[in-house]
């Protein structure tokens, strides 16, 4: 998945409008152009698409941490320079503060059927000889399960 993707989808889940992300990334100190903004938001089909950096997405995604859990100790993060899946993965993890359960259920909403152990190999250290790479099959599903559930959030319950 492109960094642009994910963009998009957690636009979808939260939905962010310019606003709210540009808040996002100035409650972390960084500053984003509504130019960007709109690059970013584009279709690799369109003229002025502009791929997301790495730094720019951990950004947002700290700019989530901080605004759904606070910052730790109030300093703010630094901003990853390179991203993957596992990284991506448990950020979203800590923003949404999500259990293991928590992950396997959003996972379940995307029909894609994911164990507690498979989930807590994603979020060991790599050297561990149980550690598992996140592969893009898994961040997309998990976050189509997260856009499958705030739809369901916003919708009126019907009885």
């Amino acid at each position: 998945m492109t960094n642009n993707d994910i963009f998009y989808k957690l636009r979808k889940i939260f939905h962010w409008n310019e606003e709210d992300m540009g808040n996002l990334f100035k409650s972390v100190d960084y500053p984003v152009s509504p130019l960007d903004l709109f690059a970013w938001m584009k279709q690799e089909k369109f003229e002025g698409f502009k791929p997301m950096p790495d730094q720019s997405l951990a950004a947002l995604l700290n700019g989530l941490i901080a605004a759904k859990r606070g910052l730790k100790d109030g300093v703010i993060p630094e901003h990853e320079s390179e991203l993957n899946n596992n990284l991506i993965l448990r950020k979203m993890k800590i923003a949404l503060n999500l259990k293991d359960q928590d992950i396997v259920d959003i996972f379940r909403v995307a029909n894609m059927r994911v164990s507690k152990s498979e989930i807590n190999a994603f979020f060991r250290d790599p050297k561990s000889p149980d550690f598992r790479w996140c592969k893009d099959q898994f961040l997309r599903n998990f976050l189509q399960g997260l856009v499958l559930q705030s739809k369901e959030d916003i919708q009126p319950k019907v009885d």
